[in-house]
């Protein structure tokens, strides 16, 4: 149960919220293990105006922080004002009834006192103030606490009314918290906090810069906050992994065995027609938008292989002999016999086959599954770009058994999971074994040593990783960075962010 909250910048706590700082600059020591409450305050409570206090790299951040607060009417203390005849000025508190958004929650881990004027440059670049706003306040102090403070998300953020502008301020209610939603995990925390400590430089200046170039079109453009997140990651500014964006095609996606399980037969091929794009097919008769296909044909894929299809929507229905033999009649007069013949047949169809209808399938070579299992596979590709790899699928559909082709899809989908989880797994066991040992490159050998001591989703040999490293440190992929070695052994890999983000930095400036 929390009853007080802090009263810091508005800007310092989103700065926070992100995981660009883990410390801030009270104007009191602070007696570790206190728990309080994150209140945003305006500008007045700094001692320099905001283009001198922080960072060229943080200003535009503080910039809109501040005006959007300032949007909301608080106002804890005016600027100064001349009150008198000469130079002389006087500073009047103004206490407003207003209300802020409270979101988040923290734990003060250590309150570190910084009196040594040499150290300012240095703490300057691990932070978001300037040399000239932590020299201000040493100079008008004599102390700087710096509080390093574990900062939690509440689950909602809560208003609070602001009746004092005290450092710290009651709170009308006890707050019940968690740790549940942590800013940084333990480990990137304790990594950051021991940089800061000891001051040592940030390693990747340049990074930073070009984070604050694209923070703007982060809103706006997806491949920016996409870039933007990796940027996070690598400095150390957020530790969990950023979820997957959302595809904008899924609202639609999911509706495949929805709308296959009812009686709307026209939508349902609309539907499969957009799956198979989705998955990579391409033909003149995927026209999601089109009312039945060429020749009366549901569906027909050209690239990159052929695929005739029949779809059948039903609520209860059994799907008799009549849906086989119609994808029989109509592909052949529409396709003629060779070119049918060496297209791989398919059927989406809700409900049970009829034993008819089963035998038609399994003995003319058709494949037979639900709209659970395409919607199944539209999913795995929308979430996984490119997860899908046609050629494979076709090997599974051209093989034995037919008819009813709902286990070996699934077994196939299982496949493609396993070899996710297994990559997953890999990618982070380089970024966790580079981080744990110091460097920023490691040999195969070392890495499949550590593999195993990993809890591995399945055993694998040390050429087979090296594959598998290779295949995720391709231009194509680029989760990894590959130092090319006389030969494979000496191949050194590195995290993503060297290779990816350089690469991607490259192509903003040119």
């Amino acid at each position: 149960m929390i009853n007080t909250a802090l009263r810091l910048p508005a800007p310092e706590i989103e700065a926070l919220l992100q995981g660009r700082i883990i410390a801030v600059m009270p104007n009191k020591f602070i007696t570790p293990g206190r728990e309080f409450a994150l209140c945003p305050a305006d500008a007045s409570i700094n001692l320099l105006p905001v283009e001198q206090y922080y960072r060229s790299n943080f200003l535009p951040i503080a910039q809109s922080t501040f005006a959007q607060l300032n949007s909301q009417g608080v106002l804890i203390q005016p600027q100064q004002m001349s009150l008198l005849s000469d130079e002389e000025q006087l500073k009047l508190s103004l206490l407003a009834y207003e209300t802020v958004l409270v979101k988040a929650w923290a734990n003060c881990e250590l309150c570190q006192i910084i009196n040594n004027a040499e150290s300012l440059v240095a703490l300057s670049h691990l932070t978001i103030w300037t040399k000239k706003g932590l020299q201000e306040i040493l100079t008008q102090r004599h102390n700087i606490f710096l509080a390093y403070l574990r900062v939690y998300q509440l689950p909602k953020s809560i208003e609070v009314a602001i009746k004092s502008n005290s450092l710290f301020i009651s709170l009308p209610q006890s707050l019940n918290v968690s740790e549940e939603k942590p800013v940084l995990n333990d480990r990137t925390f304790a990594q950051r906090k021991r940089q800061l400590e000891k001051l040592e430089p940030a390693l990747h200046p340049e990074l930073e810069e070009l984070q604050s170039a694209i923070a703007s079109l982060t809103i706006s453009q997806p491949a920016a906050k996409e870039l933007d997140d990796d940027i996070k990651a690598f400095l150390g500014w957020s530790s969990d992994k950023a979820a997957n964006p959302l595809d904008l095609d899924l609202p639609w996606i999911h509706k495949i065995a929805e709308v296959g399980n009812s009686s709307d037969g026209h939508t349902f091929e609309k539907l499969v027609r957009r799956g198979l794009l989705k998955l990579g097919f391409t033909g003149s008769s995927l026209n999601p938008d089109a009312t039945g296909g060429a020749g009366g044909m549901d569906f027909y894929t050209e690239q990159p292989y052929p695929i005739v299809g029949e779809c059948k929507a039903t609520k209860t229905e059994k799907v008799t002999d009549g849906t086989p033999a119609q994808l029989l009649k109509i592909g052949m007069n529409h396709l003629g016999r060779f070119q049918y013949d060496n297209s791989i047949k398919l059927i989406v169809a809700a409900g049970e086959l009829n034993f008819y209808a089963s035998r038609t399938a399994t003995e003319n070579q058709m494949n037979v599954i639900s709209p659970e299992t395409l919607q199944k596979l539209v999913e795995l590709q929308a979430h996984y770009k490119n997860s899908i790899n046609l050629l494979e699928l076709k090997e599974c559909l051209q093989q034995a058994p037919f008819g009813l082709a709902e286990d070996k899809i699934n077994t196939y989908i299982d496949k493609v999971e396993q070899s996710i989880r297994l990559r997953s797994h890999i990618i982070q066991l380089v970024k966790n074994y580079l981080e744990n040992s110091g460097i920023e490159s490691a040999g195969v050998e070392s890495l499949h040593g550590a593999y195993f001591g990993s809890h591995p989703p399945q055993p694998i040999k040390t050429p087979e990783m090296h594959e598998i490293l290779i295949e995720l440190s391709s231009p194509l992929t680029g989760y990894l960075g590959r130092i090319k070695g006389s030969d494979w052994k000496s191949d050194r890999f590195t995290f993503s962010a060297i290779y990816r983000l350089t690469k991607m930095r490259s192509r903003s400036q040119s």
